[in-house]
């Protein structure tokens, strides 16, 4: 039997210094009503508890180039929590 390892899918990010990091993404996503996008990804960080840190950001492409941005609406950041609790479960 062949060793079935998923790939893992990278992306780059510049920070607001300009510096860049690569990440993992764990999940890309839409909302067909608002047509938001949505990116749920990992520096692979551990908290005092060992869980993994996960980022969540809305994509912007209004200028050609991808932007990550913040969730600051409550219940957009709502529906997105609701997305993180189904992919918690399926894990």
């Amino acid at each position: 039997m062949e060793n079935q390892e998923t790939e893992k899918k990278m992306m780059s990010i510049v920070a607001e210094d300009g510096s860049i990091e690569e990440v993992e993404v764990i999940l890309a996503f839409e909302f067909k009503d608002t047509k938001k996008e949505y990116v749920i990804y990992t520096k692979n960080e551990k908290d005092d508890n060992e869980n993994i840190t996960v980022y969540v950001s809305n994509v912007d492409r209004s200028s050609g180039e991808p932007k990550l941005l913040g969730v600051d609406d409550e219940e957009e950041w709502n529906r997105v929590k609701d997305v993180l609790r189904e992919l918690s479960k399926s894990e």
